[in-house]
């Protein structure tokens, strides 16, 4: 049975930042690899959301619904991350947490994390230090683990700044071996400089 990682989507998520990572996981590393996993999204309620770009995605599952199984929860920027809507999502990343499941967090859903205190322990990355310290305020003690890197994996979190989808994908393919280490390489050397380099 393949392993489920889940896409968290709010309102006005940033489409880019996912891509790279779910296709990554549901059709392999490489074209003939190995797909151990298999990617579904999840939504406040099982109404559409509407990225950035404008697509209207409707969620797998909702908050209420969706799967205990699954090997990674994945936070994809965007807009909303400040919102009441996403105050449900301290609940889903403690939960995952604990049960050692791999939380990946990128742009302003690394902000989230800064927000409640999930950072505090790991060194971690993100929108920049300036932002961490505004979103957290009193819950973000660990500016010192602050690392100005496009994406960084300490243990079971993974953050990224909003430029940072391929980077993003890499560490998260690391953290769930998703494939071999020379694999994986492979894949971010060609999505990250492309077929020609001239």
């Amino acid at each position: 049975m393949k392993n489920n990682v889940l896409f968290v989507l709010l309102d006005k998520y940033a489409e880019w930042e996912a891509a790279p990572l779910a296709a990554a996981l549901n059709s392999g590393v490489t074209p003939l690899g190995d797909t151990r996993y298999t990617t579904a999204t999840v939504a406040p309620t099982s109404d559409a959301v509407r990225s950035i770009g404008g697509f209207r995605t409707m969620p797998d599952y909702h908050f209420d619904s969706m799967p205990q199984d699954y090997a990674a929860l994945v936070l994809v920027g965007g807009m909303s991350w400040d919102k009441p809507e996403a105050g449900c999502v301290e609940e889903l990343v403690a939960r995952a947490l604990r049960e050692g499941k791999t939380v990946g967090a990128i742009c302003n859903g690394a902000s989230f994390m800064a927000a409640h205190g999930f950072l505090n322990d790991v060194t971690h990355t993100g929108n920049g230090l300036d932002q961490l310290r505004l979103w957290g305020g009193e819950r973000y003690t660990n500016p010192e683990g602050f690392i100005e890197r496009q994406a960084v994996a300490d243990g079971s979190i993974v953050t990224a700044n909003g430029s940072a989808g391929i980077e993003f994908a890499r560490e998260m393919l690391l953290a769930l071996e998703a494939d071999t280490r020379e694999n994986i390489d492979a894949w971010y050397d060609f999505n990250k400089h492309g077929l020609y380099r001239g």
